[in-house]
């Protein structure tokens, strides 16, 4: 039977956990990301996933954030659990735009070492000039080159892992490009897996393409089986013409999980936790976020506005806008009116993330099923409680997917290209 991969994300606190029960701990503190972190690995997961924030972000003018900044930073908070794990593949989310490739490959390179070959670098973009006020050169990129940058980043980072030779020589790289020059000696060693775990985030057609080219992971998110399935095939048939594999590229979604004793009870667990995540001020905030208006007037329990969000609006900073959001409106309003929804109750059912929502026999069969029909090769676990909201997936699903024989009982290897199934770079010397 085809195996499942999974990880676990951590998702701090945000509007995706529910942050105000009384379970829920720091999103600081050590002891959260070694809980989730050890959890994981006692069921056998392939990685922990730590997302990146390089700027608070503002609405209306005020910092309204409450999301993966306020927390150490990524690389950081990995290495420390390199020391507190043995297996678990250790992923940390780094923007390309913002950081230069000799620095990236310096300190993957040096998680690489300390993990024992668990190291994975989840490419990201940004062409938000706003974040780039933090920055020296903040706002130069053009969304165009954003891709084009990371790509050539990726490439770069791996002439310098590649730099040292298998028995431990360091040889000189010199790399002309668009974006960098370099010229000089890579100070790390060549890291136990040759190279890093790359993962890619997004599902533009840019990050499609970038993924198929360069990637390991593709970390996505699709809301129904149909369409992870239609995702699924896309994808895979771009690896092709860059002389890759169908199984060169692991598809994983980001999910979420929500258990009962039976699926009557998790459905009303569910709706729970989602009208705890979308409160009143929150669903008038999401509404915001699309129209680009101020709608702080208009009441939650009622009907959706009648006016048209403003596509040049800059209410929000920090955070990419809906492409469209004049067809995200009519999507929205199409499904309030069709099922009498207020503007609350369309967030709630508009902004659902991907979930599996049953008992745990009925969540370990629907998992099976998109692997097995080629609508995923695994999934990225999102938890609604940090840092406990994975113990009840890892206690009572995954028994039942070793049982079945489609995740294992024990890893096989020891790095995260072996649980992931991954052929280890050949040295490019």
């Amino acid at each position: 039977m085809k195996q499942m991969h999974l990880a676990a994300h951590f998702p701090g606190v945000n509007s995706t956990t529910v942050w105000s029960d009384p379970r829920s701990r720091s999103q600081i503190d050590f002891t959260s990301f070694e809980h989730l972190a050890r959890t994981a690995e006692r069921g056998k997961f392939d990685f922990f996933f730590l997302a990146e924030g390089l700027r608070l972000r503002e609405h209306n003018g005020r910092i309204h954030d409450l999301d993966v900044v306020g927390r150490p930073e990524s690389l950081t908070v990995l290495n420390a659990l390199a020391a507190v794990t043995e297996r678990l593949g250790l992923a940390a989310t780094v923007n390309a735009t913002f950081n230069e490739p000799y620095e990236l490959a310096r300190r993957l390179a040096t998680l690489d070492h300390l993990s024992e070959g668990r190291a994975a670098w989840n490419v990201v973009t940004s062409s938000d000039a706003f974040t780039g006020e933090n920055f020296r050169r903040g706002g130069y990129l053009d969304r165009a080159d954003r891709y084009t940058r990371a790509a050539e980043s990726v490439t770069l980072a791996r002439e310098l892992w590649d730099s040292w030779t298998p028995d431990g020589t360091s040889r000189p790289v010199t790399h002309t490009g668009r974006h960098f020059d370099v010229s000089g000696e890579f100070t790390v060693p060549r890291p136990p897996q040759g190279h890093p775990v790359v993962i890619q985030a997004g599902d533009s057609d840019e990050g499609r393409e970038f993924a198929a080219s360069a990637a390991d992971v593709i970390f996505t998110r699709h809301g129904s089986l149909e369409a992870g399935r239609v995702f699924y095939a896309d994808v895979k048939a771009r690896l092709a013409k860059y002389g890759r594999q169908p199984e060169d590229l692991k598809i994983m979604p980001g999910v979420t999980v929500v258990l009962g004793e039976t699926d009557a009870e998790a459905r009303d667990n569910a709706a729970g936790i989602r009208r705890r995540q979308v409160s009143p001020q929150n669903a008038i905030l999401a509404l915001e976020q699309v129209w680009g208006r101020d709608l702080s007037s208009y009441d939650p329990d009622g009907p959706l506005p009648a006016i048209d969000p403003d596509p040049g609006s800059s209410m929000v900073q920090g955070r990419v806008r809906v492409a469209d959001p004049q067809a995200v409106a009519a999507k929205w309003r199409a499904l309030s009116e069709a099922e009498g929804l207020s503007i609350r109750e369309t967030v709630i059912e508009a902004t659902a993330r991907q979930s599996f929502i049953g008992s745990p026999e009925t969540v370990a069969a629907e998992l099976e099923e998109f692997v097995a029909t080629e609508a995923a090769d695994g999934f990225i676990l999102v938890p609604q409680l940090t840092p406990g909201g994975l113990d009840d997936f890892v206690d009572r699903v995954v028994p039942l997917l070793q049982k079945h024989g489609t995740f294992r009982s024990e890893y096989a290897g020891s790095t995260l290209r072996s649980h992931l199934g991954l052929a280890q770079p050949v040295w490019k010397g």
